[in-house]
């Protein structure tokens, strides 16, 4: 029950993330839809997560070298996420309403992502390994 709730937040947050990108695109006013290059950002932000957790070894350490590089190319993407609209708005590709736009979409599309690996990354009998 609490996990359904979860996922049915998480779908919803999501869809609001997707709103904003797509609002900073499809507005007549706008009508520019380079922003949606930003959707390659949030399908390879948890691939290294994905490669850590897979290569890295099982101990309970605080900390590993392949967690770490795992945070550090995850940070890298999302930064990048983030500079990348205001980039295409300086160079003038696109106005920076849209840029505001996106800005907001990212925003809530990587608390989404967060928010599901706390959710469904803890490893225990219901995770998103079963989905």
């Amino acid at each position: 029950p609490c996990a359904v709730a979860a996922l049915v937040a998480l779908s919803f947050s999501g869809a609001i993330g997707l709103t904003f990108l797509m609002l900073g695109c499809a507005l007549e006013y706008y009508g520019v839809y380079w922003p949606l290059f930003v959707l390659i950002f949030y399908f390879i932000c948890p691939i290294p997560h994905f490669i850590a957790r897979r290569v890295g070894d099982d101990t309970d350490a605080a900390s590993s070298a392949c967690r770490e590089l795992a945070y550090f190319f995850t940070t890298g993407i999302v930064v990048s996420a983030f500079g990348f609209p205001i980039i295409l708005a300086r160079v003038e590709a696109i106005k920076w309403g849209a840029c505001g736009l996106v800005l907001a979409g990212n925003a809530v599309i990587f608390l989404t992502i967060l928010g599901f690996f706390l959710v469904f990354g803890r490893g225990d009998d219901f995770s998103w390994e079963q989905w």
